[in-house]
């Protein structure tokens, strides 16, 4: 029996058409390409899945924005992101179901220190665009924006390194019943834990590769796959000398992440969570396409990462 935490890129569920049915028809292509690889695999094979939320509580934002008055005031970013991993839980769980397969969604709490600098620097963008934010500054003047690649400016939100998966042991228990697990959706509820002992949500985003390694290492996963919009990672990138990385040690991709071979904004959290996972467990991380994923044992076209 093995283990497996997949993690799902965005790309792995955008779609032109933003309706519950557009979504849900998009997660249906993609949850095929995941039982694919469960079918494909040599070994039986024990599943949580992860998955990003960016466009949903993007959504999700801009209707409470639209629509929020005194009476019904918008929900804070914590809530949103709980809101969103029941949604889509909602819908990979139908496509899981439409295979055959029996899954759980959970609700999952991700646990962050208050004290992580990322609070005094918020950097992750969330929302709309806006042309003018004196507007909202007015409405919401504790909320920080940053202009982002001359498309206007975002609201930003800290973004705080997980350090507890507080469903972790739920999640295994699940798992070793028989169930596919979705969990730490949009990497999580970012929740800290007051002085009282309480815990109490936040508003940040956590990168959802850094969770799912997190969740892998928690229960303790034989493998961790990242997938992205590529086969593989490659250092030189768009470069006439690009080269793609296969079996990769963490003392080589150490290296190239000290010559800043990776983009900051994209693959560098993707390999840093999977080396992360590959320190902490000792077993095999992998970085891959969604289209890829079912296939990549036998064609050799992943970044496999191993200590």
């Amino acid at each position: 029996m093995k283990r497996v935490v997949i993690a799902l890129g965005g790309n792995a569920i955008l779609t032109d058409d933003p309706t519950a049915k557009g979504q849900e028809a998009a997660l249906k292509q993609t949850t095929k390409k995941i039982v694919e690889f469960v079918r494909n695999s040599a070994e039986n094979v024990q599943l949580i899945i992860t998955h990003g939320n960016g466009p949903q509580v993007g959504n999700l934002l801009l209707q409470e924005l639209n629509g929020s008055t005194e009476k019904n005031p918008p929900m804070p970013l914590d809530v949103v992101g709980a809101m969103t991993q029941g949604e889509m839980g909602l819908w990979i769980s139908d496509a899981l179901c439409d295979n055959d397969m029996t899954s759980s969604t959970i609700v999952t709490r991700v646990l962050v220190n208050p004290d992580d600098p990322a609070f005094k620097d918020p950097t992750k963008p969330i929302g709309p665009f806006y042309a003018d934010v004196n507007s909202i500054l007015r409405e919401h003047p504790d909320w920080k924006f940053a202009e982002d690649s001359g498309r206007g400016f975002r609201r930003v939100v800290p973004s705080p390194h997980p350090i507890s998966i507080l469903e972790a042991k739920q999640i295994g228990t699940l798992v070793d019943s028989g169930f596919t697990v979705i969990a730490g959706g949009g990497g999580g509820v970012p929740v800290i834990m007051t002085d009282n002992g309480d815990v109490e949500g936040v508003e940040a985003v956590i990168d959802k590769d850094f969770t799912a390694s997190l969740i892998g290492q928690m229960v303790e996963a034989d493998q961790l796959i990242i997938l992205t919009a590529i086969d593989q990672a490659a250092i030189n990138f768009g470069k006439p000398n690009q080269r793609e990385l296969g079996h990769v040690s963490l003392d080589e991709l150490d290296m190239y992440l000290k010559q800043h071979q990776f983009g900051r904004g994209s693959m560098e959290p993707k390999i840093q969570a999977a080396m992360q996972f590959v320190k902490n467990t000792c077993k095999d991380a992998v970085i891959t396409s969604l289209d890829n994923v079912a296939e990549f044992e036998k064609n050799g076209r992943a970044t496999v990462i191993k200590k």
